[in-house]
């Protein structure tokens, strides 16, 4: 009999190579995309950019000398291709990201800029002899010399504080560079001239634009459509207007500035007469979902989904014609590509996921790069008339050497009598005449979803390798379910979404291949809130044996301390000084009283969106409370676990925490050993 294949492990996540950014070229026969290798050895990542054809030819790799290649843009005439990177040429070492250009040939890539500053985003002039950039200045001084001074000072001085009167001065796991702001700046490549557009004017970028999607350049290379928060004090959570700039007289022209509309990822129409934008009517209510919107250049716009229970997002591309936009949307737990017919005002799949990641439109094709729950980000081809082919075969000889289970898709009646989603993953080898131990795997957000997915993070692969169903309810309040079931937990967070993993839970233990004495619930940020207040809320205490609790929320009042402090009270239908009965209701702080199971709380230090003070207190109160408790905290780490070693450790520690508390009777829970 042939020996099984084992299941995929934590160690093959780093063996893996992992896709990024695509780009087209623009005759259509070429794929450009950036490729991240890890490290275990190293502990560390490295990128380079590849090509793949979009016919006949074999992919081959474009660059090596880089840490970090990314960003990939071909120029408009496909001469070369421009990325970012810090490498080191001609002795100079880059201490920031620069903008490199390389020829789809190969050969040397060329530094393009010195930029002190480094660069965030950029995107090409249609005229092939300029690109636009973002980077973050001092919006006081003028120059690219007098920038490049301050910058020298402030990398030499001895001080470490961070001062700041801002009220938006700190973004997921980095402060906002001290008394800098967004611009956008136009390089002239063959002169190597830097021009700062805003400089002057106060103007500046959303401050969480870490990509491209902010801004656009016109077809004319005349102007620059870009979205910013016009407010006097700039706050995440701030409704986003639409402007553009005249590049040669730096005019600023206000299009579509409204106190009930969110607007953003511009798109210049390819005649250069209209822009599509997503638009949310958030002064109807914070939680709408982006519509796709057309803006003419008088300022007159409207949203052409008014009617549609979908979320358009970013980015937005144009049929070579103009006659419709594709956007990536989610429906029931994946993914796909969307075709947007103006004239007729009707959508249509495009591309069907799994979960699509990116995608770029060619002469008469449309690459996009997906991934599924069997199988990580792979790069596909789509002809008019024509099944998908696939580019890439990067990981086909590992995968082909590892037992994937399989996926299922389950229906339940949750909370409010509504239909909720739940996805199964069955651990390789699966046996319905078997009994095996359940794990809930909690997806954070909470607008996002669990879906036909491979996540490097929370591998459903890995979680399962050691014997697990692992089951992923899409609670109320869960992405791709329509405007009503992403609304419904406003105010009142924990209590429906409660309703549905348990009935999720009710599901499993009826299975004829359950063992339910070994029911284990683990979450990730938001996840982790509903593992807290699962904790402390559950109906029936003692159902699971153990929970994992990653970068979860533990104290409302504390979490005002995080990056998105402005928008949390939206979510809970009050500020803490204001109803802090309210506020408190919904904090699992509140329930400590009844915390009764054994629980491994893991948090980075460098998290600013639900910063550690939420994980150490929760820890410290299961400690006091006699409770066993484990911490897994890192001092490098942010929201998520990034480093290769630190990724191992995760998953070590998260799977022999439950697998030890599956396994011990009932009787030696709930007691510190």
């Amino acid at each position: 009999m042939k020996n099984p294949l084992p299941p995929l492990n934590a160690q093959d996540l780093w063996a893996l190579d992992r896709i990024g950014q695509i780009a087209v070229s623009p005759d259509g026969q070429q794929v450009c995309c950036s490729v991240t290798r890890g490290s275990l050895a190293e502990n560390k990542s490295t990128a380079c950019l590849w090509l793949l054809p979009t016919g006949e030819g074999s992919p081959r790799q474009l660059t090596y000398c880089g840490d970090k290649d990314g960003q990939p843009a071909w120029s408009p005439g496909g001469e070369s291709i421009a990325f970012l990177a810090r490498r080191e040429q001609q002795g100079e070492k880059d201490a920031t990201p620069q903008l490199y250009l390389i020829s789809p040939d190969g050969g040397e890539a060329e530094r393009k800029t010195s930029f002190a500053l480094g660069i965030e985003s950029f995107k090409w002039l249609a005229d092939g002899r300029r690109i636009v950039f973002t980077a973050w200045v001092w919006p006081e001084l003028k120059g690219s010399a007098a920038q490049g001074r301050r910058h020298k000072a402030e990398a030499d001085r001895k001080q470490t504080g961070y001062a700041t009167s801002e009220a938006y001065y700190r973004y997921f796991d980095h402060n906002i560079p001290m008394g800098r702001v967004l611009h956008l700046l136009l390089l002239d490549l063959a002169s190597g001239k830097i021009t700062d557009l805003f400089e002057g004017q106060n103007l500046e970028l959303p401050r969480d634009a870490e990509g491209n999607l902010v801004y656009d350049p016109s077809p004319d290379s005349r102007s620059i459509a870009f979205v910013h928060d016009r407010a006097a004090t700039p706050l995440m959570g701030n409704r986003l207007s639409l402007s553009s700039i005249d590049i040669a007289s730096r005019r600023v022209t206000h299009l579509v500035d409204s106190a009930d509309w969110d607007l953003g990822a511009p798109r210049w129409r390819p005649d250069g007469l209209a822009l599509a934008a997503t638009a949310a009517q958030v002064g109807k209510r914070h939680t709408a979902l982006n519509q796709l919107a057309l803006v003419e250049l008088d300022g007159s716009w409207q949203a052409l989904g008014e009617s549609r229970d979908q979320h358009v997002e970013a980015p937005l591309r144009w049929a070579a014609d103009a006659s419709a936009v594709y956007f990536n949307a989610q429906s029931r737990g994946r993914c796909h590509l969307w075709r947007h017919e103006l004239a007729a005002c009707s959508l249509s799949m495009a591309a069907e996921g799994g979960w699509m990641q990116s995608f770029g439109l060619g002469d008469g094709l449309i690459v996009y790069a997906s991934d599924s729950a069997s199988h990580p980000v792979q790069l596909h081809v789509i002809r008019s008339g024509q099944a998908p082919q696939r580019l890439d075969r990067f990981n086909d000889a590992l995968l082909a050497q590892r037992d994937l289970g399989e996926l299922r898709e389950v229906s339940l009646t949750g909370a409010l009598g509504d239909a909720v989603q739940m996805w199964l993953t069955l651990p390789a080898g699966f046996n319905p005449r078997k009994k095996y131990p359940l794990l809930q795997v909690i997806h954070g957000g909470p607008f996002a979803a669990a879906g036909d997915s491979f996540s490097y993070r929370w591998n459903p692969h890995v979680l399962a390798s050691r014997g697990h169903v692992v089951a992923q309810v899409n609670y109320h309040g869960s992405s791709g379910f329509g405007y009503a079931f992403r609304d419904s937990i406003m105010g009142r967070q924990g209590e429906l979404e409660l309703q549905d993993i348990e009935a999720g839970s009710d599901w499993l233990l009826a299975q004829r291949w359950a063992d339910p004495r070994k029911l284990s619930a683990t979450g990730g940020s938001y996840g982790g809130f509903l593992v807290a207040w699962m904790n402390g809320h559950l109906p029936t205490p003692g159902r699971y044996r153990s929970y994992v609790c990653h970068a979860g929320v533990f104290d409302r009042v504390a979490t005002f301390s995080a990056d998105s402090y402005p928008e949390r009270p939206k979510d809970l239908g009050a500020l803490y000084w204001e109803a802090s009965a309210k506020v408190l209701g919904q904090s699992p702080a509140s329930a400590a009283a009844q915390m009764n199971t054994p629980t491994l709380v893991i948090h980075g230090a460098q998290d600013f969106r639900v910063p550690d003070c939420n994980g150490l207190a929760y820890y410290n109160t299961l400690k006091a409370r006699g409770i066993e408790a484990r911490l897994l905290w890192f001092p490098d780490e942010n929201h998520w676990i990034l480093k290769p070693s630190n990724s191992q450790l995760w998953y070590r520690e998260f799977l022999n925490w439950v697998e030890a508390h599956q396994a011990s009777p009932r009787g030696q829970r709930g007691h510190n050993h």
